[in-house]
């Protein structure tokens, strides 16, 4: 077993309700957990035979939730950014009108360990992966170093997609499907990798699934004891198509059906009426906010209003990208932007919801911020650098002017997975070079086999 480390010398930044820092702190890890936070001259005479680590000029701050994201789409970066659907009539299916190239079960391992490398540079140390087949990449996550929730999805709606119009063609069989798979994987994975991986249950869309299915997902998620999640208002189409086949709005269909928990998280919700808001937050419902690829959308969830309404604010990356940086600034700023207002929300509420909040949605009440008993999952940031200093508001100048690449290094559960911007658990330079193979031979592939699609501008291939 290994013996106690200290880091000292550096801003603890805990995250607790309070905001307490330490400027000239420590923090002691011993095995898994926290053992000890505070002041460097109080803590290092405690720990005079644990290993030290030096750590003058950086800020110890808690590890990044994503609470919503798909690794795998790595694949579309640059692509999928700039071909939303329609938010006026007349809607079409699905989140872009290219579709995604297919890929071999290795590719797509790969796409998604691709993904995972981008979140641990960027100070990420839990993930929500929300998608189909999820046992296909499951091992290679595991092997990441990450916390994990696996939440393999169901659906029943056939040859459709996402904010399709149009009558629900129910499929019996891709429900069976889709529960089977939810619960094989729970069989196969919950509580595996020294129980840093959990798998949860997801319902893929409103506009997606019959009430019997969501019915269906909700009794199964009370008897695995586990978190769900859905995507729930995410385009205009899925509202228009909730609409067109219940006669209602999303929220008010999955409240229904008996979805909506305090163990439920509901990604996007960025296009609903102030009703479906207070419904949802009177149900102590955690919300995904997925800032970054919302405002490449043109969209924004109001926040604000989510929260006094009593749902759980937590951030996503979704799609494309997997910097929580980037995120939790771009949802301070699209809410200040909102509101009008050039002081809320600040930078601590923006990494409360991008870490505290994060973590006890998907479940983990005792990580999320930096206290002893809490789980030794945390981020070191390397402030001496030209856009960081001053740090004399540590907190607001990562918020506002941090950079994925400050992140020095990412403890996961007392196990370094990055170390002085040197990712410990993947070969990344191997890992890059493959990813930028097999992508461009992917989108060749698709456009060789499709010459009716069209390519997007400004296509390198």
């Amino acid at each position: 077993m290994p013996r106690p480390l200290v880091i000292h010398g550096a801003t603890i930044v805990t995250g607790d309700n309070a905001g307490t820092l330490y400027p000239d702190g420590a923090l002691a890890v011993d095995n898994t957990r926290i053992v000890a936070v505070g002041p460097a001259a109080e803590i290092l005479p405690r720990y005079e035979t644990a290993e030290r680590i030096d750590a003058r000029g950086r800020a110890v701050f808690p590890g990044f939730a994503n609470t919503h994201t798909h690794l795998p789409r790595v694949l579309a970066r640059g692509i999928y950014e700039d071909l939303s659907p329609p938010h006026t009539p007349p809607f079409t299916g699905g989140l872009s009108p290219l579709p995604l190239p297919s890929l071999s079960a290795g590719e797509e391992r790969l796409m998604a360990t691709l993904g995972a490398l981008e979140a641990i540079r960027s100070g990420t140390t839990l993930v929500l992966e929300e998608g189909a087949q999820l046992d296909v990449y499951a091992d290679a996550l595991a092997a990441t170093g990450l916390r994990l929730v696996l939440c393999e999805r169901a659906w029943d709606r056939a040859r459709a997609s996402i904010g399709q119009p149009g009558p629900f063609e129910q499929d019996a069989a891709l429900a069976q499907d889709g529960v089977a798979r939810i619960r094989a994987l729970h069989a196969r994975w919950h509580g595996r990798a020294d129980g840093r991986l959990s798998v949860g249950v997801a319902a893929w869309a409103p506009d997606l699934a019959s009430p019997e299915l969501l019915g269906r997902v909700r009794k199964l998620q009370d008897e695995l004891g586990t978190v769900a999640t859905i995507h729930l208002s995410q385009v205009w189409g899925e509202v228009a198509a909730i609409r067109e086949q219940r006669g209602v709005t999303p929220t008010e269909y999955v409240a229904r059906c008996g979805l909506l928990s305090p163990r439920l998280i509901a990604a996007h919700c960025r296009c609903m009426t102030a009703e479906e808001e207070q419904t949802l937050g009177a149900s102590g419902a955690a919300v995904a906010i997925n800032s970054a690829i919302a405002a490449r959308r043109g969209l924004a969830a109001r926040i604000d209003e989510l929260e006094r309404a009593g749902a759980l604010v937590t951030l996503g990356t979704d799609n494309m990208a997997e910097d929580m940086v980037e995120v939790t600034r771009t949802a301070m700023f699209m809410e200040r932007v909102r509101r009008s207002d050039g002081r809320r929300p600040t930078p601590e509420q923006a990494l409360t919801w991008a870490t505290r909040n994060g973590y006890r949605a998907l479940g983990i009440a005792d990580g999320g911020w930096l206290a002893p008993g809490n789980r030794a999952d945390f981020i070191v940031v390397d402030f001496r650098r030209p856009h960081l200093t001053p740090a004399v508001r540590p907190v607001s100048c990562f918020v506002h002017q941090g950079q994925a690449a400050d992140v020095e290094s990412v403890m996961v559960d007392g196990r370094w997975i990055m170390r002085e911007r040197r990712v410990l658990t993947l070969d990344e330079p191997a890992i890059v070079a493959e990813a930028e193979r097999v992508a461009r031979a992917a989108w060749a592939r698709l456009f060789a086999e499709r010459p009716d699609l069209s390519r997007p501008p400004g296509f390198a291939i």
